[in-house]
């Protein structure tokens, strides 16, 4: 357990060194977006936050986030008083880049808490196991293209994520994971794509009798339920109060953005998009209506663009039933297994939620790719048929982070580094999967190889 912390915490000291030589490179609109947010919660009062616009960037993030920028501003103000003026917009000090950037790699340190508990948790004939998957984590390309250059916090937000997901696996702490993931929805609402997860496996788990699904653990839905209840008290009770409710909604769901984000996401809607250009082409050999006023709208790119000039359009209704139906497989098996489900079943069916939110979801952004693939990484290692699926999977998901860092000097960085990530980690989980009991599908594996290869 020593060696894997040290190693952990290593690689953790080494990677913050990489990060800052990262500071001066390139930075997108979200880092004017977090600073606007800075200043937001450090010059207006609580009443103000979700009404502001003087910039185009407003707060829409989930109250808990608020209390963080809010937080984070009383530090801010010391280094450079003028980054939490509401009125300077676009200001880019270098006081201001050293500290939001520094405090990215400050805030992540709880991924590495959460990691180092998996860690720990792990039996010790598959602690070696862990220990990769945590390090693939923590050093993911993923993050580093969006949080140390392109500019989020999502090592820090995947890190109260992983926490959670690491205490569902001991029945003590059942609670506790789900009192958590509660304050990550307050957080950041994107985590509401595995909410579903969540829910089942505590009714089956914790407020349902192992031995049997109609008897109910009042004590143990008494507590998660107020806690729960406690928790976004505590985030939107404030709001509620001031009447805010209803404005504070509308920004934390804006269905005017448009079905596909500016950045095609590699998904469900991004095929159905290509699929309305082609037959566009083909339209007057098929004799189809072509709507002339969206010739150009879905491949422009705006945010609000969406309509489509041969097929059907796609309303945030069809999408949200897509979803829902998709993830309801993964639960049903949950709900309904004759045992209490194992935690690697939940992780799979979180993993699975979050793919079903990627497929089909409204609007999603090609970040949302790991909420994929950072679940999938701790139970990857646990059949190598899982392995079969994560290679491909992890491949495309960082591959199609790219286009955020459009700049030619960071070309090299997001290239080599994400290469050197997929060759050492595919190689140490490829050595490490254990051999599967059921027999492996020829045909997959030789795609998947060869996906890889291309």
């Amino acid at each position: 357990m020593e060696e894997s912390y040290a190693t952990l915490t290593q690689c953790a000291i080494v990677a913050a060194a990489f990060k800052i030589l990262l500071f001066p490179s390139y930075k997108s609109t979200d880092f004017e977006v977090h600073r606007n947010w800075l200043a937001i919660t450090n010059s207006l009062s609580i009443s103000e936050w979700y009404y502001e616009k003087t910039s185009e960037w407003t707060l829409d993030y989930p109250p808990l986030f608020a209390y963080f920028e809010w937080i984070l501003a009383h530090f801010a103000r010391l280094f450079d008083p003028a980054m939490v003026k509401v009125y300077n917009l676009n200001y880019e000090s270098w006081q201001t880049v050293y500290f939001q950037r520094s405090t990215v790699i400050a805030t992540e340190l709880l991924a590495v808490y959460a990691l180092q508990l998996h860690i720990d948790s792990t039996r010790l004939a598959s602690k070696r196991a862990a220990q990769v998957a945590a390090l693939s984590i923590f050093l993911s390309p993923g993050l580093l293209i969006i949080d140390h250059i392109h500019f989020q916090y999502n090592g820090f937000m995947y890190g109260i994520l992983l926490w959670s997901l690491v205490l569902a696996r001991c029945k003590s702490t059942l609670l506790q994971s789900g009192l958590i993931f509660a304050a990550l929805l307050c957080f950041k609402h994107i985590y509401l794509y595995l909410a579903p997860a969540y829910f089942v496996f505590l009714l089956r788990t914790y407020c349902l009798s192992a031995k049997s699904r109609v008897h109910i653990k009042f004590s143990n839905c008494i507590k998660l339920g107020l806690g729960v209840i406690s928790i976004f008290t505590a985030a939107f009770g404030p709001f509620a109060a001031m009447g805010q409710i209803p404005q504070l909604l509308s920004r934390l769901f804006p269905f005017s953005r448009g079905l596909c984000h500016a950045y095609w996401a590699p998904n469900v809607w991004a095929l159905y998009s290509l699929a309305d250009r082609v037959l566009i082409i083909l339209a007057p050999r098929l004799d189809l209506a072509v709507k002339s006023e969206a010739l150009q709208s879905v491949t422009r790119g705006l945010v609000g663009d969406t309509a489509f000039a041969v097929l059907p359009e796609i309303s945030p209704r069809v999408c949200f039933v897509s979803t829902l139906i998709f993830q309801i497989l993964p639960l049903l098996k949950i709900f309904f297994s004759s045992t209490l489900p194992s935690w690697e079943d939940f992780i799979g069916a979180v993993t699975l939620c979050g793919y079903a939110s990627f497929l089909f979801g409204w609007h999603v952004h090609e970040k949302a790719i790991l909420l994929v693939i950072i679940p999938f990484s701790l139970i990857a290692l646990r059949d190598r048929r899982h392995l079969g699926a994560f290679r491909p999977l992890t491949v495309a998901g960082h591959v199609s982070l790219f286009p955020l860092l459009f700049t030619p000097a960071e070309f090299p960085v997001k290239t080599i580094y994400t290469v050197f990530w997929l060759v050492l980690f595919l190689m140490s989980f490829d050595r490490l999967a254990p051999a599967s009991n059921k027999p492996r599908v020829f045909l997959l594996d030789r795609f998947s190889t060869l996906y890889i290869a291309e």
